[in-house]
């Protein structure tokens, strides 16, 4: 691991302008960006390992909304607000004044008046999760620039139905701190596979973070699913353009085995196909049940068409010299642990545990410099007081 000083001297070199930013979409960010976020996660990681506080705010709100359910990310995303100084209040829709029609813009407006932050999670509903963020980002850009608001806060997307970026991103820097450097990912190959699940219904967002970020630093990104589960067309051309402007391959393959062959790192991953989640959002919409019930039973049984999508040591022997990184977002399904049948299998998952819990714990640094670099304008000035405060 490169030393603090190392991470600061090569930040102080890049272009650094993300202050009064969102962070909505990982293709949204310049490449000086990201790299600046991954930097600073870093730097963040290095001061908590050596019991140095990373304290930016006096007081302040970090506002969080979840619309489904979730363990790492919701965790994640309240120990970087309290490491950066800020306090975490959890917006329980169901408790406040959106149940009698509050809307929109008037709920974003009165839970900014003191808040630094605002993470949010809504990724049940194909073509509404960043579009709904979207519609709080403007909200608070209007009361900011109406005199409303004091400070805009920054608006963090903790998953939506499109991308996954402090997933994704805490994956990259997973990457980055395994291989060495950035560079060090051109031409390794990351097999970005479906996998099969008992359930149904799960979110593109990963796959499609991974295939739309891996692509932008030269690497080899197979993605691989059985016919019919494809992943929304826009970002799989997002992904093509970022492979050809970086000098790496992405492919699309019809089986986890040819993903696996020589793949430095897998990542298998269960998700529903595109078009199931076009016909679910409606049916959420209407409160279907009976129609969700259907659906669920359509889905059900094609995933159990292909049980054989499943990572286990027969596959990974295919990999580059059998010892590929496995790579999960979790909570994986494990078979024989966590459901009969699944995406990876005991033996596989058991070898890599250590390893996927390390990648999950980027997750809080990548939320803490993502929201550092929205709301600290002097950023690298502001790590070097932190990392050498005056005697």
């Amino acid at each position: 691991m490169n030393t603090l000083r190392q991470h600061l001297a090569e930040l102080e070199r890049l272009p650094v302008t993300t202050y009064g930013t969102d962070f909505l979409l990982t293709w949204d960010k310049t490449d000086v960006e990201i790299r600046a976020l991954a930097l600073v996660s870093e730097c963040l990681a290095r001061m908590h390992a050596e019991g140095k506080p990373f304290r930016v705010f006096d007081s302040g709100l970090a506002v969080s909304i979840f619309r489904d359910n979730s363990t790492r990310t919701r965790f994640s995303f309240a120990s970087a607000a309290n490491a950066l100084g800020l306090s975490v209040a959890d917006l329980d829709e169901g408790k406040s004044q959106i149940a009698h029609g509050e809307t929109v813009r008037e709920t974003a407006n009165m839970i900014s008046f003191l808040a630094e932050a605002i993470g949010i999670r809504d990724d049940m509903y194909l073509g509404e999760g960043n579009r709904y963020m979207k519609e709080v980002a403007a909200a608070v850009d209007e009361g900011y620039r109406e005199g409303v608001l004091h400070q805009r806060p920054a608006v963090v997307n903790l998953q939506c139905d499109i991308d996954h970026p402090t997933q994704s991103m805490a994956d990259l820097v997973h990457l980055k701190d395994y291989f060495g450097s950035l560079e060090n990912l051109a031409g390794k190959k990351i097999a970005m596979t479906w996998a099969y699940s008992p359930s149904y219904g799960k979110p593109l967002s990963v796959p499609q973070g991974i295939i739309g970020l891996m692509t932008r630093f030269g690497m080899q990104v197979s993605l691989a699913h059985p016919e019919g589960y494809n992943l929304i067309p826009e970002v799989v051309g997002l992904a093509r353009t970022a492979s050809a402007k970086s000098g790496g391959r992405f492919e699309v393959v019809s089986s986890m085995e040819e993903a696996f062959r020589g793949a430095d790192v897998v990542y298998p991953k269960s998700w529903a196909p595109y078009s199931v989640m076009q016909r679910r959002t409606p049916l959420l919409r209407r409160r279907d049940s009976e129609g969700l019930k259907a659906l669920e039973k359509e889905c059900l049984a094609n995933n159990a068409k292909h049980k054989d999508w499943e990572c286990d040591e027969a596959k990974m022997k295919l990999t580059k010299d059998g010892k590929a990184l496995y790579m999960h977002c979790l909570p994986a399904d494990i078979t024989g642990v966590s459901c009969p049948q699944g995406e990876v299998s005991r033996d596989v998952f058991d070898k890599y545990r250590l390893a996927t819990y390390r990648e999950a714990g980027w997750k809080p640094f990548v939320i803490a410099a993502m929201i550092y670099l929205a709301r600290v304008k002097n950023p690298v000035e502001t790590l070097k007081k932190l990392t050498c405060p005056a005697s």
